[in-house]
């Protein structure tokens, strides 16, 4: 029977959250968690308010720059930006460096919202506003409230959690229906056709769902779907 590894040898295993998630404490010490998380979130709302129309851009943090994915995402935020549209990413290196690169060169209003962790997550350069978390699902919770689409580039596990979670919070009513826009047609096709071939087939989700997201690596396209959206909903012509 295979052994379930200890504890004691996920060392990179740290932090708040990860206390938080373990298991069950005392009544005050889980009334005083809650409390700090509130504050994260009203620390990430008063951060993000006024950013204006924003489309988050989604993506792995390993693809240093000179890798396409990386020219495609820094031209996607520089399309973004000129359009009128903030570009929202995680903060960190990669691909979310590359959109913000875009926006940013591009004059545009490029904001990052990072996650503490003990590796990989630094802040890019790139950035006219940010703000960093400890909670993986405020992140989450902040990203989605202030987008009105997804550009969802290359990614591993955080990438393909955020995408399933904006395709899934659209599915249910939670979410109305934005632009969730798979980028990287090469490295998308496979997970597409097994999409078709596991679920669609199965039927565990409606033919119906496979209308949430699109898949291109035309810049004009993605523009356009997003801008076609933006009309649908007045977020380039009125703000609150």
């Amino acid at each position: 029977m295979r052994k379930v590894p200890k504890l004691k040898r996920l060392e990179h295993v740290q932090g708040g959250e990860a206390r938080f998630l373990a298991g069950r404490y005392s009544r005050l010490s889980e009334a005083l968690r809650v409390a700090r998380i509130a504050v994260e979130f009203v620390r990430g709302f008063r951060a993000l308010h006024r950013i204006g129309p924003a489309v988050t851009v989604f993506g792995s943090a390993r693809f240093a720059e000179g890798h396409p994915y990386y020219m495609l995402a820094e031209k996607i935020g520089g399309a973004l930006a000129r359009t009128g549209i903030t570009v929202i990413t995680g903060g960190g290196p990669g691909l979310m460096e590359a959109a913000n690169r875009g926006a940013f060169r591009a004059g545009g209003q490029s904001v990052g919202a990072s996650i503490q962790l003990p590796s990989e997550e630094r802040r890019n350069p790139y950035l006219n506003k940010s703000v960093t978390f400890s909670y993986f699902f405020v992140r989450k919770v902040i990203l989605v409230k202030y987008s009105f689409g997804f550009v969802v580039m290359p990614g591993g596990f955080g990438t393909m959690d955020e995408l399933m979670e904006a395709l899934t919070l659209i599915q249910t009513g939670k979410l109305y229906d934005f632009p969730v826009i798979l980028v990287g047609v090469d490295y998308w096709s496979p997970f597409v056709t097994w999409i078709r071939g596991a679920l669609l087939s199965r039927g565990t989700i409606s033919a119906s769902d496979m209308d949430y997201f699109a898949l291109t690596d035309d810049v004009d396209e993605i523009i356009a779907r997003i801008r076609a959206t933006a009309a649908r909903i007045g977020a380039l012509t009125s703000a609150e």
